[in-house]
């Protein structure tokens, strides 16, 4: 169960006890000080908190509505209160922070980040003692006495493992992230020194004009003659007011010689320039180097521009706009799995590229967990051309066996010559290429095999439409097929810039929701909340707690006959 359907369930419970909600995570307060406390308490608090894990291994335990204990991996703190510990207002449930900064202290009647009738006002609850919070997390009892929704969980927790928590909370959320100043939020891009010259132009442009209007605004605002106004009106429009003072900077870390060396140049940039978060960046290759530093050092990565992401169920501070190449294998083993295949054999030839290797990964994957026979895989070295002898060779191995062929090709265009082949041989059953290796070669895939070739294609058909009023409609993606000069962006460096233009309205609207609050974990978590975004590519981001791939799917489609042919599609937005 995800933690949007777990905070959907109990929505009906939770609305109208807001003011009585326990932050019942922080009930654990007995008297360890957060500075007292050592680096494996922490990590040893900070576990309990995001799993429910206690030091012995044990899952957390739980009371709710009077049941008897159960296991508490559903009602771990972060499940409601998110990784920062700040809660959410979702979907019509309130879940109040938890974190350091709040816990003791009165909790006020705000409005956009300004208290309001400070001291003629009742706050919205008293200030937690260690005491109040223990008997709210154990009874379910508030500070004054009151008592909680039943929906809040009893939790039951030794001695011991209360100041393992509480150590922790002392320190969640406490002290804005590195990168945070009273007038500026520094953040940063990555590139790689061997990008392509247009590439990297692209991406740096995008982003600079950007970073150029957002400061040019703030600038505006210091006009002794409109300025006054101008800021009024934006602070009234702006979830937090703060907000309208802060500039972005951004640093522009360049990556030389061997992605073996990349890491020590990261950390170099790191302790020079601290910034808040990575936005966007393209790489020549995979972004893992980039990902594990983020991961290592807690460093939101956002959406950079790479079809070559890392693969985690885990991992928490990189988020990609899609899962790239693999996602495509992902697909095609689904495709093949719908299809009515006749028995035989199933081969891939695999580019031992990245790309290809992705595209392997991926479909073996999906196709392991269909519960289908592993095909058989056909290496072909870097440097080496997929020609007509080596077809030869594998079909010959394939054909010893019974039934049909089905041939998946993970290479880039430099394949298709060699399918000319098939004018003379009985052709497979069917074959798979990806659509996004081919590039612009798949235009030119060879007619004969065009009734039995197949294509992943991770794009949209429809073109977004014009801003309304600011703000762009996501339609249906309903266009069935689509000529090679209709295609939306064409080009690697046109996709860049497309990519990169989603970064930074995404980071405009992030920044928005952080509503003051500039914690790396607390970005990461609206993230998560956030709802669908157009995208020129992929037509649609999808968010939700958690998730780390925006773009979840793909078609699969075919190359139409003539000299001027259509992609047609067959399927619809294959979904992973």
């Amino acid at each position: 169960m995800t933690d949007r359907t777990f905070r959907t369930r109990l929505s009906s419970l939770l609305v109208g006890c807001a003011l009585a909600i326990p932050l019942a995570l922080a009930a654990l307060l007995p008297a360890t000080s957060a500075q007292a406390a050592t680096k494996e308490e922490l990590k040893q608090g900070e576990r309990i908190y995001r799993e429910g894990i206690l030091p012995s291994g044990e899952r957390l335990r739980v009371n709710l509505h009077g049941e008897p204990a159960a296991p508490g991996l559903t009602f771990t703190c972060a499940s409601c209160h998110l990784r920062s510990g700040l809660g959410a207002f979702d979907e019509g449930v309130y879940v109040p922070a938890i974190n350091g900064d709040k816990l003791f202290k009165p909790l006020p009647r705000t409005y956009k980040g300004i208290v309001l009738n400070e001291g003629t006002e009742p706050p919205l609850r008293p200030a937690y003692t260690e005491a109040t919070l223990i008997e709210a997390l154990r009874h379910g009892k508030d500070p004054g006495g009151r008592q909680l929704s039943a929906s809040m969980p009893q939790y039951q927790l030794e001695e011991k493992d209360l100041k393992l928590l509480v150590a922790y909370l002392k320190t969640l959320s406490v002290e804005f992230s590195p990168g945070i100043s009273e007038d500026r939020i520094r953040l940063a891009t990555v590139v790689s020194e061997d990008l392509p010259p247009a590439k990297r132009d692209a991406l740096f442009t995008t982003l600079t004009f950007f970073f150029n209007l957002k400061n040019g605004q703030i600038k505006g605002f210091g006009n002794p003659r409109s300025g006054a106004k101008s800021r009024l009106m934006a602070e009234n429009m702006l979830p937090s007011r703060e907000l309208v003072t802060k500039s972005l900077s951004l640093g522009r870390w360049v990556l030389r010689g061997s992605p073996d060396t990349w890491r020590a140049q990261l950390e170099e940039y790191y302790r020079n320039d601290p910034v808040f978060a990575l936005v966007g960046g393209a790489v020549n290759g995979s972004w893992q180097p980039i990902h594990q530093f983020c991961e290592q050092n807690g460093i939101p990565s956002l959406f950079p521009a790479t079809d070559l992401p890392v693969l985690s169920e885990s991992d928490w501070y990189t988020l990609y706009q899609s899962k790239g190449f693999y996602q495509e294998g992902e697909s095609a083993a689904h495709f093949l799995a719908q299809k009515n295949l006749k028995e035989g054999a199933l081969v891939e030839i695999v580019r031992e590229s990245p790309q290809g290797k992705a595209l392997s990964a991926g479909f073996r994957h999906a196709w392991q967990e269909l519960g289908q026979k592993a095909p058989v895989t056909v290496p072909l070295p870097a440097g080496q051309k997929l020609d007509r002898d080596f077809l030869k060779q594998v079909l010959e191995k394939a054909g010893k066996g019974e039934g049909e062929l089905r041939l998946l090709v993970w290479d880039d265009g430099s394949a298709l010559p060699a399918l000319e082949l098939f004018k003379e041989k009985q052709h497979p059953e069917v074959m798979v290429f990806s659509a996004r290796y081919l590039g612009e070669s798949l235009w030119t895939l060879p007619e004969p095999v065009r009734g039995f070739s197949y294509l992943t294609y991770p794009y949209i058909f429809t073109p977004l439409p014009k801003p309304v009023m600011g703000r762009t409609l996501i339609p249906e993606d309903t266009k069935p097929n689509l000529r090679k000069a209709e295609v939306p962006v064409r080009s690697e460096t046109q996709q860049v810039i497309a990519q990169t233009n989603v970064v930074t309205q995404l980071l405009s609207l992030l920044l928005m929701d952080l509503k003051g609050n500039y914690y790396r974990d607390n970005l990461l978590d609206v993230a998560g909340m956030m709802g669908d975004q157009p995208h020129p590519l992929f037509g649609r981001l999808n968010f939700g707690a958690g998730q780390r791939y925006a773009s979840k799917g793909c078609y699969v489609v075919q190359l139409g006959p003539g000299t001027n042919p259509e992609l047609v599609k067959l399927t619809g937005w294959t979904a992973q």
